[in-house]
């Protein structure tokens, strides 16, 4: 797979050379963010780079690391965790919410004491793997009362809504889903940093270099 890659590099420097701009980029994405964030993205940059295929690829940051450790993805869009064994660039903060159903008795309130999913009935998305909440709740020594797992933050949602218990997720997760749901920020408050990670910038071929700048000056918020 490593010479590979270095010939489709060699193909697309021989290609910039001469004035094209060619070659392949492959995209591993939290399914959040390869919702909201990179569809216009892509499109755009499609329009303008015809010759540039992009692959797309969804997963939770386990799956988003691996791929970038094995070489199947050039780009990782992800949240910040220590170690960043990657080159970063952040793009934006999302706060992280607690999310209840219309009738829970701090559905009316300003936040949400994380405290309380000691005793609240939990419903843990992504089978228990999702980095952003697990790290949020072992940071505060809170030990969850988990009363279901789910795949999909959709589902959680949809449990939520029936009113089967309550959850924390980042914002970005929440949005354009309709579901019946109260949003509110946990208490103390806490906030991911999401953005792009690549295992060598100087080593990235022009087309991933290409698209690293398209995307960054389209979705870079944080200065």
């Amino acid at each position: 797979r490593e010479f590979l890659e270095k010939e489709n590099r060699i193909y697309e420097l021989a290609a910039e050379v001469k004035g094209l701009l060619v070659g392949s980029v492959t995209i591993a994405a939290y399914s959040s963010i390869s919702t909201h964030w990179l569809p216009e993205v892509i499109r755009d940059f499609e329009q303008d780079y015809p010759q540039i295929e992009i692959r797309l690829m969804e997963g939770i940051r386990q799956e988003v690391t691996r791929w970038l450790d094995e070489k199947k993805a050039d780009i990782g869009f992800l949240s910040y965790q220590e170690p960043m064994p990657y080159e970063w660039t952040p793009l934006d903060y999302d706060e992280m919410l607690a999310v209840l159903p219309k009738d829970h008795p701090y559905a009316s309130k300003e936040s949400y004491p994380l405290i309380n999913c000691e005793t609240d009935s939990f419903i843990m998305p992504a089978l228990g793997r999702d980095d952003d909440v697990v790290s949020l709740f072992e940071r505060n020594g809170i030990k969850l009362n988990i009363h279901f797992t789910t795949l999909e933050n959709f589902a959680t949602m949809a449990m939520i809504e029936k009113g089967l218990g309550m959850s924390v997720m980042n914002n970005l997760i929440t949005e354009k889903w309709n579901c019946d749901v109260v949003k509110i920020p946990v208490d103390p408050p806490s906030r991911i940093t999401l953005g792009l990670a690549v295992p060598s910038y100087k080593q990235a071929s022009p087309a991933v270099k290409r698209f690293i700048k398209y995307a960054v000056e389209r979705l870079k918020k944080i200065e």
